[in-house]
């Protein structure tokens, strides 16, 4: 094999910023929420700049209502998928996104039986299972616990995640491993902990963790830091083999 050759990649996963779009502020720039209040057509722009990027074919927008509901999803779905935290499919070059601003994206993938997925794993997803949810629907369409990889975005660290103490206990007893002590030392929820915890449950141990947070790190997007705001993404798409 020619040293310059392109290694085939089943899938591709991307998480974006918030540099280099079209958006005014409070949205600059690269925002890719159309519910917050943006101008449509720089929401139109930042969208297309995605597409054309990424090099899918087009790309699958949910209307993330903080449910544990998982859509399949093919290029014939109407989008937004209404009143879903993930969607899931076997299209090859269909993007999937997940648009967050301290919830959790996460990314899903069993390249052996080519079925990915995307979901918007807030708190009170979370806590009501979206994650595994979104395994049990791959599982269903052929994919197997211990060939699934799993990505998790920036989002909101146990650090910085503040909660009452009632909301911490609530949320660790229907995901446990989530409630902390927050760098304040006041109680917190770690989304991410307790989906690792989770998904290892399901039997899916090939999981991966930015671990930046999105309250502190200003290249991206926060509602808790900025309230009106605009929205990253999480991409996940299945290549086509040639």
């Amino acid at each position: 094999m020619p040293v310059n050759e392109e290694i085939f990649r089943p899938v591709r996963m991307v998480f974006t910023t918030r540099a280099g779009g079209a958006s005014a502020s409070p949205y600059q720039s690269f925002n890719l929420g159309d519910h917050v209040g943006d101008d449509p057509e720089a929401v139109a722009v930042n969208r297309q700049r995605l597409v054309t990027v990424t090099g899918v074919d087009d790309i699958v927008w949910m209307e993330q209502l903080h449910t544990n509901t998982v859509t399949v999803v093919d290029k014939d779905t109407p989008v937004p998928v209404e009143a879903t935290d993930a969607i899931v499919t076997t299209t090859p070059r269909l993007g999937l996104g997940v648009l967050v601003a301290d919830c959790v994206p996460v990314l899903l993938a069993d390249s052996k039986a080519k079925v990915v997925a995307a979901a918007h794993a807030g708190r009170m997803g979370a806590r009501n299972g979206i994650i595994a949810n979104t395994v049990d629907a791959m599982v269903e369409l052929g994919a197997t616990p211990a060939n699934i990889q799993v990505l998790l975005g920036p989002a909101a660290s146990g650090r910085n995640y503040e909660v009452p103490e009632d909301m911490a206990n609530d949320v660790e007893a229907h995901l446990p491993g989530s409630k902390t002590r927050t760098a304040k030392g006041t109680w917190g929820v770690d989304v991410r902990a307790g989906l690792i915890r989770q998904l290892m449950s399901k039997g899916v141990t090939a999981i991966e963790a930015d671990p930046r947070c999105t309250i502190e790190d200003t290249d991206f997007f926060s509602y808790r830091r900025e309230g009106k705001t605009g929205r990253q993404a999480g991409l996940i798409w299945l290549e086509e083999e040639k």
